[in-house]
């Protein structure tokens, strides 16, 4: 019999409250600069970004005795603070019930390609770490009685490694580690925004900001200097790079700080796409239990009919029924499985229903409609690994809302606090940007290009082509952890401020960008550049509109050198900062995809490139998609990474082979304790970027 659960562990697990922040630090001193008194505060390591991966970052610092200060834009107001899916998920490792170990959960990790070797194996081995530290910290992950951890499938993870405590998964780690952090004393600067990292050789000068509460009329920006000789870089992916976005509202990242500061970024090429709820609403993927409890899919158009359009596309009420839930595990779009009548057909149809004009919706109260001629829906006929599943989950109700309920109440629950009541009424949907699989290129510490530079989290490119649920968030612990050591073994005290002339420098270069009498407007360059991207680089595109858009791109950063931006008041001026780098950070996408593209790159991930000449033909119902063939990836280009740095007013390309790991070598205890106990495993090395 089902246990229902009582409303008041379904609020603790979905209105999940983060602590009050104490007084900030009053600032060391002051500088003047550009004519302006700018505050001076002084730490060992800035840590940008108070995500899970940048307090996970802050915690371990701080307990090595390094003095940290935590900037952040919008405290516990992030993307694992505030988005996710029914099921997010830290992987747990080596616990599938037939066996499993860290070769195989490496191998799972950067199966799709284009992802180091080592840095696969360093989050399975760290994810062991990552999941106990969190449990400890108060982390309420399900166990069985026998204290097993409770696992489930999830995207390109086909053995079970995944688990979760709701979908408040990594809103509750950051809580936990808020907590902690603020138990040991870390600085969180809230409402501050990261805008220009000072370099000068091996060492970091610190980070140049913008703070609303520090504008006065000696300082009428607001500008701050942290000053410190080590970077974390944990502000997340460019969530506002594309009109059609899951993510948040506001959360710009730190690919463009990368970008003017010269670090390398790697695999640009790669993000992920798939169905949640738009972001003007309450932004949320509708992977997991909401396809798999089987809802009646379609769309509305202008006057107000509704299309039944996946019967379009699929054959037979089985097998299109079968396809809606294995986007449960199958979330992400890929090009290949839009082959052979499989799920990623349903991404096409929903896309292409919004392409039309038309508004599409899950109604939980209908089940699938039959495909005209076909039998109707039935769950005693569905696909084999379809009705297995909702047979042992007890989900063999009448209704979808109902075998939802018996599935996974929280997802109905989280909706409900966002007004939306999934039990009454349909839910509009569409296909959106979820994540950057790319980044900031980094070594087996988090490293970067520049060696007082580390990078953690979205932020970080170590995810390859694909990389099963949760594993990001995975990621980020282990490698918030592993930069934490490495800048504690080496040491890092606050020392001199930035050379006044490179201060001087660095803040006349941000000052050039607010022009009052820009013809450039906040509102015009987010329009640009994120209906560029959104209708040239999304799930289908092709050479032609690609490298048109890249000389669009092009064409809008030498505007903004040329005549900057236009803040329509002093508070918009970080965000006027902010446009101008995701200005940077469109063109560097669309360097490395045209890059791709024109070498011959094939479809794989995230896209679709679509070509005439193409081998892959997705078929429908109604025949072949002609205009819809696209190119077969290449098997050799998952042996390659696309490198894309700054040079001048462009960008540089260079590709380089992924560090395949060595699967042979095994540690020796003895002969390899000394580089531990002298910290020799901390000398830059085989691993770097």
């Amino acid at each position: 019999m089902p246990i229902p659960v009582p409303q008041a562990i379904l609020d603790a697990l979905t209105d999940v409250e983060m602590p009050r922040l104490p007084p900030e630090p009053a600032a060391a001193g002051a500088v003047m600069a550009a004519g302006m008194r700018i505050p001076v505060w002084r730490a060992g390591c800035v840590v940008i970004g108070s995500g899970a991966a940048g307090l996970r970052a802050a915690v371990e610092l701080a307990r090595r005795g390094i003095r940290v200060a935590v900037l952040s834009q919008s405290a516990w107001g992030g993307t694992s603070a505030c988005s996710g899916s029914d099921k997010q998920t830290l992987h747990t490792a080596n616990t599938a019930g037939h066996g499993d170990d860290f070769d195989a959960m490496a191998a799972a990790i950067g199966a799709g390609g284009a992802m180091d070797g080592d840095l696969a194996m360093i989050e399975a081995v760290g994810s062991v770490r990552a999941m106990a530290s969190l449990q400890y910290l108060g982390l309420p992950l399900p166990q069985d009685r026998l204290g097993g951890t409770l696992r489930y499938r999830t995207d390109h993870d086909e053995v079970g490694r995944a688990t979760s405590c709701g979908p408040r998964t990594s809103r509750l780690m950051v809580r936990v580690l808020a907590d902690e952090a603020l138990r040991l004393g870390v600085p969180v600067f809230n409402h501050t925004t990261a805008l220009r990292l000072m370099l000068r050789g091996d060492r970091a000068g610190g980070v140049i900001a913008m703070r609303a509460h520090d504008r006065d009329g000696d300082n009428p920006l607001g500008l701050a200097l942290f000053s410190a000789p080590t970077i974390i870089l944990a502000g997340g992916g460019p969530g506002e790079l594309y009109r059609d976005s899951v993510y948040p509202n506001g959360c710009f990242g730190v690919l463009g700080l990368a970008i003017e500061a010269g670090l390398d970024l790697v695999n640009l090429t790669e993000s992920q796409f798939g169905i949640g709820t738009r972001r003007e609403g309450f932004p949320w993927n509708l992977s997991g239990t909401y396809v798999q409890a089987l809802p009646h899919v379609h769309s509305v158009d202008a006057e107000g009919r509704e299309h039944h359009f996946l019967a379009e596309y699929y054959r037979s009420t089985q097998e299109m029924a079968s396809n809606i839930f294995r986007k449960g595990y199958q979330w992400p779009f890929h090009a290949t499985r839009m082959l052979d009548f499989g799920s990623s057909l349903v991404d096409l149809a929903i896309a292409r229903e919004g392409a039309r004009g038309r508004r599409v919706f899950m109604d939980f109260n209908r089940n699938p409609q039959a495909v005209p001629g076909d039998l109707p829906f039935d769950l005693t006929r569905l696909d084999d690994d379809v009705r297995a599943y909702l047979g042992a989950a007890g989900a063999v109700q009448d209704r979808p809302i109902d075998r939802l309920r018996q599935m996974n109440p929280l997802s109905i629950e989280l909706y409900r606090r966002s007004k939306i009541d999934i039990a009454a009424g349909p839910l509009e949907f569409a296909v959106n940007n979820q994540h950057m699989n790319g980044g900031i290129a980094v070594g087996i510490w988090g490293q970067t290009s520049h060696p007082a530079v580390f990078a953690v989290g979205e932020a970080a490119g170590t995810h390859g082509v694909t990389r099963p649920g949760g594993a990001a968030l995975n990621a980020g612990q282990v490698f918030g952890t592993r930069a934490a050591e490495h800048v504690a073994a080496r040491g890092a005290v606050p020392g001199d401020d930035p050379d006044p002339a490179d201060l001087e420098a660095a803040l006349a270069a941000l000052l050039s960008v607010l022009r009052a009498d820009s013809p450039l407007t906040l509102p015009r360059v987010r329009d640009e550049v994120q209906a560029r991207m959104s209708d040239a680089a999304g799930i289908l595109c092709d050479g032609a509109g690609v490298r048109a858009a890249l000389e669009g791109a092009r064409a809008l950063n030498a505007s903004i050198r040329a005549s900057g931006i236009a803040p329509a008041r002093p508070g918009e001026s970080a965000r006027a900062l902010q446009w101008q780098q995701m200005a940077l950070v469109s063109e560097a996408v669309l360097t490395a995809l045209d890059h791709y593209i024109t070498r011959g790159g094939g479809s794989r991930g995230a896209r679709a490139i679509l070509d005439a000449a193409g081998a892959g033909l997705p078929m429908t119902a109604n025949g072949p998609l002609e205009d819809l063939r696209f190119r077969l990836e290449r098997p050799e280009d998952r042996a390659r990474q696309i490198v894309v740095a700054a040079q001048g007013d462009g960008f540089r390309v260079s590709e380089r082979p992924v560090r395949q790991g060595d699967a042979g070598a095994r540690p020796f205890f003895e002969r390899d304790w000394p580089a531990w106990l002298t910290g020799a495993i901390h000398d830059r090395q085989e691993g770097s970027p």
